[in-house]
């Protein structure tokens, strides 16, 4: 896709309703390789120089999402990106999988998730 400032808008918009669903905070959006290697090296180490071959990458410590509007194909494949990174911020101990999955295809269809609580341990009496 070519990123001109009305698709800028679209996708700000869509994170902006998809991270309101989630109950996480708006994270800062990167569209181009150029504004990931403009970004300080720590917000964006790991996945630095390497970014571009991805739709998209979260930066979880940070925030940051990166959505490589460049690299992806059609609007479907661009709102399903923006539902996947955002799931990772979500839930940040979630690693690829079935579960995953699920949860992004629950989020495509509007489905909104609680705010993320660290579970509190039970002791046994």
């Amino acid at each position: 896709m070519k990123l001109d400032p009305d698709l800028t808008l679209q996708i700000l918009e869509k994170v902006g309703i998809y991270s309101n669903r989630f109950s996480i905070s708006e994270p800062q959006i990167l569209l181009t390789s150029k504004e990931v290697l403009d970004a300080p090296k720590e917000m964006t180490e790991g996945r630095r120089t390497s970014a571009y071959k991805y739709y998209g990458v979260s930066y979880l410590q940070h925030n940051l999402v990166f959505i490589n509007v460049r690299k992806i194909p059609d609007e479907k494949t661009l709102e399903n990106t923006i539902v996947h990174e955002l799931i990772h911020m979500r839930f940040p101990y979630l690693a690829h999988g079935k579960r995953f999955n699920k949860l992004v295809r629950q989020g495509l269809k509007g489905k909104t998730f609680p705010p993320y609580r660290k579970r509190s341990k039970i002791s046994a009496i």
